[in-house]
């Protein structure tokens, strides 16, 4: 029997004035010591999920509960949650002691506990060496480790994190993953981070909520969510997709045998079946694979990606198809032109559910 959720949100709706839906009836258990991010484009309700259960915002319909109890009607300040901002929320006129024992303060702690507190959290975030600096004089990486140090000294059961890494840059974005899951894992704490970004969710995850228009479309691990979107929408925002519509051609007991264009090949069904005679297949590109006995096919354009080279291809048919081959394995430049031969790597194609 599973253990139940630390938080759960039971058909939680949102709609704002003018009737526009921020959540349309949304289930989701989140377990303890989990990391989950809460994915999709702009306006598909991750952040609105996110100020739901800080309190931030009230739902509309629907309930949110922390190990049972309904927090529903609870002050963000009522809630064992504390939130990470995107623009960090330090007081500049604070150095960073006053800024992470802030929280402390409030609840009223001697000042030799507020400090030993305040240490514990500085030197978990590496940053027990600027204790006194002014908040002015650190770095962006640094400001975002004060945010946190700030947002866990209170011990929080759940950690809220929106987009918390979006203006550092890539270099410092990547060190900045691999610190929050160690931090994450360090301290046992739940971590929900909303996030635009796909690699950020699929590198740092237990658990990825891909959303739309207010509504999930998948939740799964990042390796079964990039082997196994379930429908064309998630195809399309995980990773690079080959999102064909084909013809299919015969059923099978977990599979099916599609055609798109001259290229036919076997699927996974995935859910089911689809019905009527059309199907809609996802493939990666590295699924594709440059073979002498495939379908002819023609090199619109490449795409230099270090160790592979992603080629634009085309069938005869006007079918558009995206390859990742490894360039040790190119005898030639395939430039814009050049004619290859394309089949689908056995077993990798995989059956798409309709938005």
């Amino acid at each position: 029997m599973a253990p139940d959720p630390l938080l759960r949100l039971e058909a939680v709706s949102k709609v704002f004035p003018g009737g526009i839906v921020g959540l349309d009836a949304v289930d989701l258990d989140i377990g303890q010591g989990e990391f989950l991010s809460l994915l999709g484009p702009s306006g598909c309700g991750k952040t609105t999920s996110l100020r739901v259960v800080a309190g931030f915002e009230q739902p509309s319909s629907g309930r949110v509960l922390l190990d049972g109890r309904d927090i529903t009607g609870l002050r963000p300040y009522d809630r064992p949650v504390n939130t990470v901002f995107q623009d960090y929320a330090l007081f500049p006129h604070m150095d960073v002691a006053e800024n992470v024992g802030f929280g402390l303060s409030l609840r009223g702690l001697g000042s030799a506990e507020t400090g030993r507190k305040v240490r514990a959290a500085l030197d978990l975030v590496g940053l027990a060496d600027k204790v006194d600096a002014r908040v002015s004089a650190l770095s962006g990486g640094q400001r975002q480790r004060v945010a946190l140090a700030r947002a866990i000294v209170c011990e929080p059961r759940v950690l809220l994190l929106d987009e918390p890494l979006s203006a550092l840059d890539a270099h410092l974005r990547e060190q900045m993953q691999v610190e929050l899951k160690r931090l994450q894992a360090q301290l046992g704490t739940t971590f929900i981070m909303v996030t635009h970004d796909q690699t950020e969710a699929l590198s740092i995850s237990d658990r990825i909520v891909v959303l739309n228009r207010g509504r999930i479309e998948q939740i799964a691990s990042p390796a079964e969510l990039y082997d196994a979107p379930a429908t064309r929408f998630v195809a399309g925002f995980i990773g690079t997709m080959n999102v064909l519509d084909c013809r299919l051609v015969e059923r099978r007991l977990a599979s099916v045998v599609v055609a798109a264009g001259p290229l036919t090949f076997e699927a996974v069904a995935g859910d089911g079946a689809p019905g009527g005679s059309g199907a809609i297949v996802g493939i990666r590109p590295e699924d594709v694979l440059i073979e002498p006995d495939g379908v002819p096919a023609r090199v619109v354009g490449t795409v230099f990606h270090g160790r592979t080279l992603r080629l634009h291809a085309e069938l005869p048919d006007g079918t558009a198809l995206t390859v990742d081959a490894p360039r040790s394995d190119l005898a030639a430049n395939h430039g814009p032109g050049e004619a290859i031969h394309l089949r689908i790597r056995p077993g990798a194609a995989r059956m798409l559910r309709p938005d």
